[in-house]
Parts: C-alpha cells; sequence; structure tokens
C-alpha cells in the first residue's frame, strides 16, 4: 500500500432512518455537517441536544426525532396555561403606549412650544434645530446657527428651560 492510499480518506453521511451510511464527496459531506453542528451546537447551548461526543457523526441536525433530544425551553404562544384559562400569548403585556397618554403627551409638547414661542423670537429656529438633530444638539451649537453669543444664549436657555419645567410640573 502506498502512501498516498494512505491519505485518501472516505467520506460519508449517516442517514439516520435508514441506519445507512452513504458515501459522498468531501465537498458534499463539509456542507451537511457545517449545517449539522450549527443546529447541534445552539441546540447543546439550550440544553437540548445530549448527544455524547463519539456520537456526533450521527447528528444529521433533526433534533426532535433525535434520541439524544431533551426537552427544553421551546415553548409555543399557543399552549394553554396551567389553569387551561387562555394561552401563554393573552399574559403577554401590550408594550404600545396608551392612546391618551399619546395625546396628553402631544398637549404638553404643544404647550410647552408655544410658551417657548413667547419668550424666545427665535423659538421656530430652535424647534427646527431640535426637530433635525432627533439625537440631540448642544446650545452651543444653536447659539452658533443663531448668531448670538454663546454665553448670552445658555443663560437665556437656562431661564427659559426652568420656565418650560415649571409647566411641565404642573401636568
Amino acid at each position: 500500500m502506498t502512501n498516498k492510499e494512505n491519505q485518501s480518506k472516505s467520506y460519508f453521511i449517516y442517514i439516520r432512518s435508514t441506519k445507512q451510511k452513504v458515501p459522498v464527496t468531501k465537498e458534499q459531506h463539509d456542507t451537511f455537517y457545517k449545517e449539522s453542528s450549527r443546529i447541534r451546537k445552539k441546540e447543546q447551548y439550550h440544553h437540548r441536544c445530549m448527544c455524547p461526543y463519539r456520537f456526533i457523526w450521527k447528528c444529521d441536525g433533526d433534533c426532535l426525532d433525535c434520541e439524544y433530544h431533551a426537552a427544553g425551553d421551546m415553548l409555543s404562544l399557543d399552549e394553554p396555561t396551567k389553569d387551561g384559562n387562555g394561552n401563554i400569548y393573552d399574559c403577554l403585556s401590550d408594550s404600545t403606549p396608551l392612546m391618551e397618554n399619546v395625546i396628553t403627551g402631544r398637549m404638553l409638547l404643544e404647550k410647552l412650544f408655544s410658551r417657548l414661542r413667547e419668550l424666545d423670537p427665535d423659538a421656530d429656529r430652535i424647534i427646527q434645530l431640535w426637530k433635525d438633530n432627533p439625537k440631540g444638539i448642544s446650545d452651543r451649537k444653536i447659539a452658533k446657527a443663531l448668531g448670538r453669543p454663546q454665553r448670552t444664549f445658555a443663560d437665556q436657555m437656562k431661564k427659559i428651560r426652568t420656565e418650560l419645567w415649571k409647566i411641565r410640573g404642573d401636568k
């Protein structure tokens, strides 16, 4: 037997339903077991796969029919609750805000903007700068855009914010 013959390796894919090893090319083997290994590792992470290392070659990624599959944290939202009244989906809280909170917030915002317009003649430009920069904009940049000295603008904004906090506190 030559050295080259020793180095050649036969590749197979194990078919669990027929309990047979089917010969395949290296590319087919690698593609198949790459995907089944991904699935197995995910299931092992969630403690649903108890496949011993020596039988990893049997893994085909079909975990629900596998003899080494353990029941885990897979729950259906349609599964009935323990008391039988409803299902898990009924128990989930709704994260959408109540319409009355949205309307109240909108009314407060309009009230704050109208008071800002009374206190500062450039209020509409300030509001537009705030809208254009949703992540925030510094007073220094606003003052520069308005052509005002930064320190003067900062003092004015401090007074305006104090006044607006009073309105927000009346809520």
